[in-house]
């Protein structure tokens, strides 16, 4: 059965949280305040938080910033997984992913179902990993942003989950970047 193994210590991690936005600003940012509230109140530790425009660009260069900061352990993004011109939240981070967390979407769409309907379609929430960093990719909304983080975040960020969680394999997510490419097989 899932759950939480008391047995264990609390890792706490460092998560940074941005939120993709033509419009807000921190102090109007509900969902960037809904993650940032939640992650601390489970023991991990706000990294940095930050607004960009609905721009490719601006969202990648601030990602990749955070990639390469080897204090920061997670991204959640917020904003920017519609299908409007303006949606390019997805556009701009998939392809820094070096691995694809398919089941993250299946599992977000599960539970944003069970709220919301069929209007789950009209959402392009991703996940991924790169350079060693866990990447989630959210809707703008406040409830989106607590359907993730409730239903799949917090316990697959607390180390304590079992039967596993993200924390106890972060220290293997570097390991094909550590062994070189193979080529048939062997190292090139």
């Amino acid at each position: 059965m899932p759950g939480i193994d008391q047995t264990l210590s609390f890792v706490p991690l460092t998560i940074a949280v941005l939120t993709v936005s033509d419009t807000r600003s921190l102090d109007e940012d509900k969902s960037g305040s809904t993650l940032a509230d939640r992650l601390t109140k489970a023991g991990h530790r706000l990294g940095d938080r930050a607004i960009v425009p609905d721009d490719v660009e601006a969202i990648r260069h601030k990602v990749q910033g955070w990639i390469a900061d080897p204090a920061i352990d997670v991204i959640i993004t917020t904003g920017g997984t519609g299908f409007t011109g303006r949606d390019v939240t997805p556009e701009a981070i998939e392809p820094l992913f070096e691995k694809r967390m398919d089941g993250f979407s299946a599992i977000f769409h599960r539970i944003s179902f069970e709220k919301i309907g069929t209007s789950t379609i009209q959402s392009r929430a991703t996940a991924g990993v790169a350079g060693a960093t866990f990447i989630f990719v959210l809707p703008g909304s406040p409830g989106a942003c607590k359907d993730a983080w409730d239903g799949i975040l917090e316990a697959q960020l607390d180390y304590r989950h079992q039967p596993c969680n993200f924390v106890e394999i972060m220290p293997r997510l570097d390991e094909h970047l550590k062994r070189g490419k193979l080529q048939d097989g062997k190292p090139a």
